[in-house]
């Protein structure tokens, strides 16, 4: 079926029939579990340039691995964590093409239980990671956790942790991360918890102090030559009108990484 040919006018109308929701374009939506892959690999472009993901997939046991093979762990890595999130916490998105994507825990919740594992398919990273890439994305995920733990003391059980948040390059530069943002912190503003986050990229760091959040702790991984640096910042509960968000629809009993 030839889909291709007809003139200006007739590609006008085709656009304004497209069966794309118009509301993607510019309303966060939570993502379900039959949506990962393509969550996921939206993630993936996001961070392909990510300092720490290519740390974890950089080991010296992994020179025989093909650049197609390093990007399709790569992929792998996201699209198990977007199903975690799913299981465990809440996975929102905007654009039409999942051109922004949010990962986030809830107060009260952890995604390392077996289960979640299992369902999520994290399990098969250690089969598909190399030793040296076992050690750096098990121990990174250790370290972080217990960062956490620090940074946040007795409130560690009781904030929304964005854990992973990208926009497509593509993509960049129509705001689609801030209402991302604005979308869960009005929810966890009006439960009165604080907003825990990793940044992976210190110029990010004035970005997410637009939005309230402060660096509390720098970390650093050093089992390459070249050091991995994150920082853990934290927003506090502020005082907000009420506001209707698609995180509010999709946890209404509940309760990182950013590539912007």
């Amino acid at each position: 079926m030839d889909n291709l040919t007809g003139n200006k006018s007739t590609l006008a109308k085709w656009r304004r029939r497209s069966l794309i929701p118009p509301a993607w374009e510019n309303t966060v939506r939570v993502v379900s579990i039959d949506e990962c892959a393509e969550a996921g690999r939206s993630l993936a472009y996001s961070f392909a340039t990510d300092e720490m993901s290519r740390y974890v997939l950089d080991g010296d046991d992994m020179a025989g691995y093909s650049d197609e093979q390093k990007w399709k762990l790569h992929v792998d890595i996201m699209t198990y964590m977007v199903a975690a999130h799913v299981y465990k916490g809440a996975v929102t998105a905007i654009g039409s093409d999942y051109d922004a994507v949010a990962l986030w825990l809830p107060p009260g919740k952890q995604m390392e239980d077996w289960f979640t594992v299992l369902r999520s398919g994290m399990w098969r990273l250690w089969f598909q990671l190399s030793a040296e890439g076992r050690r750096r994305y098990f121990d990174e995920m250790t370290t972080l956790n217990r960062v956490k733990e620090e940074v946040m003391g007795d409130r560690d059980s009781h904030c929304y942790y964005l854990v992973y948040i990208g926009t497509k390059p593509n993509a960049r530069g129509k705001g689609y991360a801030g209402k991302l943002i604005r979308d869960m912190i009005a929810k966890a503003d009006a439960e009165n918890y604080p907003v825990y986050l990793e940044s992976s990229a210190e110029r990010n760091n004035s970005y997410y102090a637009k939005f309230g959040f402060e660096v509390k702790r720098e970390v650093i991984f050093d089992r390459s030559p070249d050091r991995i640096r994150m920082w853990s910042m934290v927003r506090e509960p502020q005082a907000l009108k009420p506001v209707c968000t698609a995180a509010a629809t999709l946890l209404p009993a509940m309760g990182g990484r950013v590539k912007v």
